[in-house]
């Protein structure tokens, strides 16, 4: 990546920055090959979090038919955590699960699928292949097929990732989730640059599982360093951008997002690791600047709260719209479910320390109801980012990436003027 100008001395967030285009051979978006290089079978660069309001395996499992991962979060019970996995692990990883009531079609691809349905004058229908139900289809979702590779292991099963709190039954469960095949392995605390972290990360590591492991949070150089010293492969890098968390605010604790980003891939590439960028991200213009920022995948988390995929129930409010309720990690609702088979006196003592937001009404988009749908949008905007730089792949877009840095006054410039 490169700047328009000189580095400013404080730290950027990504409405700070902008990207400039540049002369650009790459004549087609759908020409752009936006596969991560961190290891993971990913084929596009998008990670849901791992909050319990955000990734189920329903979302996990749509999000790895099209090319992401979806880490499956630390606070349900390991038997639920283990059984989510192998559901994932079952579905087609083309096919949407089976309606049974619906007319068949005969296809062996998603082109197939979506010709055999327009001959039908059908928009969705079960899918029969080898005499036998493998699922269903509609015509954008056999559309989305022929454009998104999903994300797969060595015996064609969709991918997933699960993350594990840094306690003492770390290593039971690590081994518990890679027998029931996960893919990745994300050691997740609040503050991963601590001592707790390193002597998980070293029980994780020497357990020699063969699977990427991912650490963090993390912001900083020196944090970087020291988790790859300790076995981490992935950083997973943010502390305070996310929409449902109170850190900065409560703690002064944090950094800009674009910065952090910024020094720790550089200070991770050096060794080999590669950085995954969790938080901040309102519009795809944010996943574009993580990437360029040296970004291997961007993580998100309310954005995908409010989709027909994520874990919670729809609820409607006066006005008869429709939303799902949210919730930070380190909110007193998370610290419910995470230590709630404590005794009244020790769990009373964890609230007294909680932080982030524990209910917010996260409004579906009528238009982008799907997660599906929100990835349409993220996807379609970074192939646009990639082209406008002349990147055909991630590490070109690394390399010939132009940032600027601009005023609020440019940020806002650059949105869309409301219809009136």
């Amino acid at each position: 990546m490169r700047f328009l100008g000189e580095l400013p001395a404080h730290d950027l967030t990504y409405s700070d920055v902008f990207l400039v285009p540049s002369r650009s051979g790459v004549t087609s978006r759908l020409d752009v090959d936006l596969a991560p290089d961190d290891a993971t079978g990913a084929t596009i660069p998008i990670v849901s979090a791992n909050m319990n309001s955000v990734t189920g395996p329903r979302l996990a499992a749509t999000l790895a038919r099209r090319g992401g991962l979806g880490v499956l979060p630390q606070d349900p019970p390991i038997d639920e955590v283990v059984a989510s996995v192998a559901g994932i692990k079952a579905q087609h990883p083309v096919w949407a699960p089976a309606d049974g009531s619906l007319p068949t079609i005969e296809a062996t691809g998603p082109r197939a699928a979506f010709d055999a349905l327009v001959a039908a004058g059908r928009d969705r229908a079960d899918v029969v292949a080898g005499g036998e139900l493998v699922g269903s289809v509609t015509r954008t979702q056999a559309l989305r097929g022929t454009i998104y590779r999903p994300a797969v292991d060595a015996g064609g099963r969709l991918r997933v990732a699960a993350a594990l709190g840094i306690n003492r039954l770390i290593a039971d469960k690590a081994k518990a989730l890679a027998e029931a095949g996960v893919d990745v392995l994300v050691v997740d605390t609040a503050h991963g640059h601590q001592e707790g972290m390193l002597a998980a990360l070293d029980a994780v590591k020497a357990l020699d599982l063969g699977l990427p492991i991912v650490a963090g949070n993390i912001v900083t150089a020196d944090g970087a360093r020291d988790l790859v010293s300790a076995g981490a492969d992935i950083l997973k890098v943010g502390v305070g951008p996310g929409a449902m968390c109170t850190t900065r605010m409560m703690t002064a604790v944090g950094r800009p997002q674009f910065s952090a980003v910024l020094e720790t891939t550089e200070a991770a590439r050096k060794l080999g690791a590669r950085v995954w960028a969790d938080g901040g991200v309102r519009y795809p213009r944010d996943v574009a600047l993580a990437l360029a920022a040296g970004a291997s995948s961007v993580m998100i988390g309310s954005w995908f709260a409010g989709t027909l995929e994520s874990p919670g129930e729809i609820e409607t409010d006066a006005d008869g719209r429709v939303y799902k309720q949210s919730w930070g990690m380190a909110s007193t609702k998370a610290v419910h479910a995470r230590f709630g088979a404590l005794d009244p006196y020790e769990l009373a003592r964890k609230e007294l320390f909680a932080e982030g937001i524990s209910s917010s009404k996260i409004y579906l988009d009528p238009l982008r109801p799907s997660v599906e749908d929100l990835l349409d949008m993220i996807t379609s905007g970074v192939r646009s980012s990639f082209t406008y730089a002349g990147a055909p792949d991630l590490p070109a877009f690394h390399e010939r990436a132009l940032v600027g840095f601009q005023s609020a006054a440019g940020y806002e410039e650059g949105k869309a003027l409301p219809v009136l």
